[in-house]
């Protein structure tokens, strides 16, 4: 909300108090003022000329000489460049020594050799903003109404000596999007009274002929109608203009102007329509007809569903209710009876319909956040008034409306315990009191007990804390003492899954990996490419309104958000990368929402390029298999994680098939991790990218505390070594657990040291060696013990995996 300080201080006195003091005091009782901006950027010593004759430059075609009086008691002659300049126009001037925006100093010259005394100056150059302003007055030079006075200082007639503060509201705060409802928070800051409006309106017109129905009566309350006649359409005051511009908004015509107008002051969106031009001057309010057809002020076709609420005469619609009126009954210049429309739309309604149709209009904010029900007639009013001042307007007799129902202003009862139990104040009976004189809310007193009624202006007051925080603001935030908090206290701590995730953040950043926070929301395609850990029956979770295609539905998997954030890594020439995520997934059977989807907390990694980048002191190492399954290992390791196995996995979606690996404990999945497909490489123009993905909650059911002592072996160890001649097909984890099984308490430990294919070895075959270290804990190991315990191994393997010792 930006507001004129010039037009506020026409409700509240402002006399003694500067813009920038405003702003502060504004900011420190709770409505955030981002900016104080002056309208003058630096324009002195321009005045209001008026043209007496224009002559063309004898040397050059596109400059004119004109003789300009200037209010100096002579003539000034200037050489101007404008091609809309013209004799009989009211221009502004800049004086001999005026300064301009940008540093500018106006001197006496001669342009091709005729003296020029001055400059007519364009809007641009006077630093106003020319989108602001009528698209014949955005080229050459601004030409003002005949009203300007000759002499008159520029900056004053074009409301340049103003400020505009513009206000950071909450959503809450819907009565500061109006003069009116800021007038209010100042004068209860300050101490001071509102001033408002006078308003009178002379019927002095026929019966009104207007007729209003609400059928929709869940989305409009109310609906007021004025019938003007004889109205003369044409620019608005030079006053008008000026605040108009402050607030942002683009001057159009006298009527469209006071609409906005009345907008800016009381919050209250209207609308005029072209009388002429609505059926049997009959309204009604309804809702739309599935794909009706609707073209608006901005000559766009709007297609209208069912639950969209129009404005309408008995054979068409005319506007899309507190969004936009139809171009079929826009205010024209030669418009010479109106309608005017001042009603009261639920938000639920004018929100929806704003996004379906993806329109934001001023009006339609306001209407989204809450319009004060009991001025809509007032506010019609006020413009009624106007609507016969400025357009010369004849105001019929009666005004036509209709009521579904009223608001109803809210009361509160509250104590003077209860304000000072929750703001730690010793605030008296008596300043209570006077909070609630400077905000004008109603009250009866008992002692010190209130019954509040909070005026309908003021909807963001419901219950008795929404009254505290009003008496802390006014009191002053600064002002409310600092004191410890009273009552038990029990010492803080992280849950069990807190510790687990942070043991494996902690772990994999100790690792070389950088921790990702990425979108909850992919694209359907993405989503779908990269296997999650639960695929089965899942379903896509979409967004009933997506912002873009790329978020349009929940991620079942932490991959595809993962995956992304590598190519956009990559695509900035990040080649060398490690990631990881903690974050939800969200999975779904159904393929319409009936209940909430299952929400799941997953781990996922990716790595590509190299994982040690070469150097003058050793060799590069690329991440592979090996390197993933070795972060893998060490983490389940730190987690306490012991027995499990990884087996092939071939059929997960958009993984390679011989280089990936599940994860399983006791039987039971826990994750994956292995290389990306080929073609999924591509679709994210990858290079090979190797990945993994865990469900922490099982983790979090494996895990088991890693503090275990034990004493240091006091007996020697004996190492066996055994090269086994297996299957192509085995894999080393079936000879692991084959081995362990039959080696017993007395097999210390088990490594896979060599793998060998090749010569001596049958194609189909492979050589897999392993080292077998044997201790006991009491006693030293004979050399028949250890000679008895690796033959039953030997022949463990050779039943159950048909394993050949190697020649």
């Amino acid at each position: 909300m930006k507001v004129s300080y010039q037009w506020l201080s026409d409700y509240v006195d402002l006399s003694d108090i500067t813009p920038h003091e405003l702003a502060e005091k504004l900011t420190r009782s709770g409505i955030e003022v981002e900016a104080v901006e002056p309208r003058n950027l630096g324009v002195s010593h321009v005045v209001v000329g008026y043209v007496k004759e224009r002559s063309k430059h004898p040397d050059a075609d596109r400059l004119s000489v004109c003789i300009v009086d200037a209010g100096q008691g002579e003539d000034l002659q200037i050489v101007c460049g404008a091609a809309n300049v013209a004799q009989g126009q009211k221009v502004p001037v800049a004086l001999p020594g005026a300064k301009l925006p940008g540093g500018i100093v106006i001197k006496r010259s001669k342009l091709r050799g005729v003296e020029s005394q001055g400059m007519i100056c364009s809007a641009k150059e006077l630093g106003i903003n020319d989108k602001l302003l009528a698209k014949d007055q955005q080229e050459g030079i601004l030409v003002l109404p005949d009203e300007a006075e000759v002499g008159m200082d520029a900056v004053t007639y074009l409301g340049l000596d103003d400020y505009v503060l513009e206000l950071g509201l909450t959503p809450n705060r819907s009565d500061c999007l109006s003069m009116i409802g800021v007038a209010y928070e100042v004068a209860a800051i300050l101490g001071r009274e509102v001033k408002l409006p006078r308003i009178e309106v002379v019927e002095d017109g026929g019966e009104n002929p207007v007729t209003v129905q609400i059928e929709a009566k869940d989305h409009c309350y109310r609906y007021v109608g004025r019938h003007f006649t004889h109205a003369q359409i044409g620019s608005s005051p030079q006053w008008m203009k000026n605040r108009l511009m402050a607030a942002g908004v683009r001057p159009i015509n006298n009527v469209v102007d006071i609409t906005n107008y009345v907008m800016l002051e009381y919050g209250q969106p209207l609308h005029a329509f072209d009388a002429a031009k609505v059926a049997n001057r009959s309204i009604v309010v309804r809702l739309a007809e599935p794909e009706e057809k609707l073209v608006t002020l901005d000559d766009q076709e709007r297609t209208l569903d069912g639950e969209t609420l129009v404005i309408a005469d008995p054979e068409k619609g005319l506007a899309i209710a507190g969004i936009m009126g139809g171009a079929n009954s826009e205010i024209v210049p030669d418009t010479t009876e109106i309608i005017l429309e001042a009603a009261y739309f639920t938000p639920r309604s004018i929100r929806r319909s704003a996004r379906m149709l993806g329109m934001r209009t001023e009006g339609c904010v306001r209407w989204e956040k809450g319009v004060d029900q009991s001025r809509v007639a007032e506010a019609g009013e006020r413009a009624a008034m106007l609507i016969q001042q400025l357009a010369k307007a004849t105001v019929s007799r009666g005004v036509a409306s209709a009521v579904v129902q009223q608001a109803e202003p809210v009361t509160i009862a509250i104590t003077l315990e209860k304000i000072n139990g929750h703001l730690g104040t010793s605030l008296t009976a008596e300043e209570v009191s006077a909070i609630f004189d400077r905000l004008q809310f109603a009250y009866e007193q008992t002692g010190s007990a209130w019954r509040v009624t909070v005026p309908t202006r003021r909807g963001d007051i419901a219950l008795p804390e929404d009254l505290i925080e009003e008496v802390a603001r006014l009191y002053g935030y600064d002002n409310i003492p600092t004191s410890l908090p009273e009552g038990e206290t029990v010492q803080g701590g992280l849950t069990p899954e807190q510790k687990l995730r942070r043991t494996i953040r902690h772990h994999l950043i100790g690792l070389g990996m950088a921790e990702a926070i990425s979108y909850a929301l992919v694209h359907p395609r993405l989503n779908a490419a990269v296997a999650g850990l639960h695929e089965g029956e899942l379903k896509p979770i979409p967004l009933a309104m997506p912002m873009s295609e790329d978020h349009s539905v929940l991620r079942t998997g932490l991959l595809p958000s993962l995956l992304e954030t590598l190519t956009y890594n990559r695509n900035r020439q990040n080649h060398d990368l490690a990631f990881f995520e903690l974050g939800h997934v969200f999975l779904s059977a159904e393929e319409k929402l009936t209940r909430l989807p299952e929400e799941r907390f997953y781990l996922g990694g990716v790595l590509t390029g190299q994982w040690v980048p070469q150097n003058w002191q050793g060799v590069k190492q690329p991440v592979d298999f090996f390197l993933v399954k070795g972060i893998v290992e060490s983490l389940l390791s730190r987690l306490g994680i012991a027995d499990a196995v990884y087996r092939p996995a071939a059929d997960l979606t958009g993984m390679h098939p011989g280089r990936t690996a599940e994860v399983t404990v006791n039987g039971k999945k826990i994750g994956f991790f292995g290389q990306l497909h080929p073609q999924t490489e591509k679709t994210y123009d990858l290079e090979e990218t190797y990945v993994f993905q865990f469900d922490v909650a099982q983790l979090a059911a494996l895990s088991t505390p890693l503090i275990n002592y034990a004493p240091l072996p006091k007996f020697p160890a004996v190492t066996r070594d055994l090269a086994l001649v297996v299957d192509r097909a085995t894999p080393a984890a079936a000879l692991a657990e084959t081995i362990r099984e039959a080696a017993g308490d007395l097999l210390e430990s088990l490594t896979l040291f060599d793998v060998y294919t090749g010569e001596r070895i049958a194609a189909d075959k492979k050589s897999m060696a392993f080292s077998l270290v044997y201790r006991h804990p009491e006693r030293t190991l004979q050399d028949e013990e250890v000679q008895e315990v690796t033959s039953r191994v030997i022949q463990a393997l050779a039943e159950k995996t048909g394993a050949e010792l190697r020649a």
